[in-house]
């Protein structure tokens, strides 16, 4: 994609991570509320709407997750009361066009206000969680629904022969032999969210389980890595999606934002059981490991950004040793399955090297950091008109002019900057220099 020169911010500012949360929110809001109900969920890059009667479970709660933070970051700004009636209108939705009263469920797809899938899926239930604990974070009063939800995940989700969370579930709750790592992982995040919202030991936990589980004794069975499907026996599935490695929630071969965001949350759990003295000492040499080896295998040494997914073929020849340099593991681009720069990948990775640069102060870290957001700057942020491009070919050229399509929202994208700011709020050198 060829582009005018945009100057780089200085990132390590809160200032620019303010700003540019403030210029994504603007993309967003108010367009993005529909008064009949929820949120329209589809948008071109100017900011039109291209289908406003489909609705989707991760869209809605996703939202709802946007602006409740967004009401906390700016709570002294005249749109902050704006942002939490947005919140608020947003769950409103959820509970009564999403959720099923009767089954407890939530419908994963809804056409004109009405269900047309009622597929459960343990992935958007994470999101149903993380939507109502970020909204109490923000002050409104969900505790009871993210109560609720957590029983619904024990009575339903919960397998606790394996210590994971089944995948999903047809209307009936006949639960189908997929399992898989992504539900697992946002379900951590959301575990995580609700212990921050309350303060309740369950929640964290339960996250712990789930990072020890999926990070130590699922990628033994892969090489090292998470790899992201599996039977009912959470026996490694090396072929489902083989033949459709772009597929948009369960792609084929090693994702390294997934193994970036696994990091986040590993340093993330580090923090929260550090502050109780119960942290266990593999947290944080497994988020390095998950870092340094996505970002050895996975960086476009020539075109820039992180690519959606990599072989596993490539850890079989050349994997570097905990704390290599990138430049050790060389030709890692013939091993890319999937060479589209997907804009949730990198900003998980900003997030992810800012949180082991605070937790371990490594500058390769911040370096990593700084590297990413000049790559996202310069390609996937919309300077024109807000947002971030959803995705760019290997030589960072846009497919099309669909921003923002269900599922999208800009959540880790902004979530990315919450996380950052976080980080700077706790140090006094994130942007020093040695």
């Amino acid at each position: 994609m060829n582009l005018p020169a945009t100057p780089l911010p200085d990132f390590t500012a809160p200032a620019t991570l303010r700003a540019h949360i403030a210029d994504t929110m603007a993309f967003y809001h108010p367009r993005a509320i529909d008064p009949t109900g929820g949120f329209f969920h589809y948008f071109h890059d100017d900011g039109s709407v291209y289908d406003a009667s489909h609705r989707h479970l991760v869209s809605s709660t996703r939202f709802v997750f946007d602006y409740a933070m967004a009401a906390r970051e700016f709570a002294d700004d005249p749109l902050a009361r704006e942002y939490l009636d947005a919140a608020a209108h947003g769950l409103r939705y959820l509970r009564d066009a999403h959720r099923d009263a009767a089954g407890g469920g939530y419908a994963w797809t809804l056409r004109d206000g009405r269900p047309e899938d009622r597929t459960h899926h343990a992935y958007g239930v994470a999101f149903v969680m993380l939507a109502y604990a970020s909204a109490r974070k923000a002050g409104l009063d969900t505790a009871a629904w993210v109560d609720e939800t957590w029983d619904l995940l024990e009575a339903r989700f919960w397998d606790a022969d394996a210590g994971l969370y089944r995948d999903e579930a047809d209307a009936n709750w006949n639960f189908s032999d997929y399992r898989g790592q992504n539900a697992n992982m946002h379900m951590c995040e959301a575990l995580i969210a609700a212990f921050e919202a309350g303060g309740e030991a369950r929640y964290l936990d339960r996250a712990l389980l789930l990072a020890d589980h999926m990070t130590r004794r699922q990628t033994a069975l892969a090489g090292g890595l998470v790899w992201e499907h599996y039977d009912r026996d959470w026996n490694v599935d090396w072929d489902y999606h083989r033949d459709d490695p772009k597929h948009l929630f369960r792609p084929w071969g090693f994702q390294p934002g997934h193994q970036v965001e696994w990091a986040k949350l590993l340093v993330l759990l580090h923090g929260h059981l550090g502050a109780r003295s119960d942290a266990p000492d593999w947290l944080l040499p497994t988020a390095r490991h998950l870092f340094d080896i996505a970002l050895a295998h996975g960086w476009d040494r020539e075109f820039g950004g992180v690519v959606y997914g990599f072989a596993p073929e490539s850890l079989r020849q050349a994997s570097p040793a905990r704390g290599a340099p990138v430049a050790d593991v060389a030709d890692a681009a013939t091993w890319f399955c999937d060479d589209d720069k997907y804009f949730w990948v990198q900003a998980e990775a900003i997030a992810a090297a800012a949180r082991l640069f605070a937790a371990t102060g490594d500058t390769r870290y911040r370096d990593w950091y700084e590297r990413t957001w000049r790559y996202a700057w310069q390609h996937l942020v919309d300077h024109q008109h807000g947002a971030w491009y959803r995705i760019l070919d290997r030589r960072n050229a846009k497919y099309d002019d669909e921003k923002s399509p269900a599922g999208k929202t800009d959540y880790h994208t902004m979530g990315a900057c919450h996380d950052v700011l976080a980080v700077m709020r706790a140090t006094t050198d994130f942007g020093a220099r040695a």
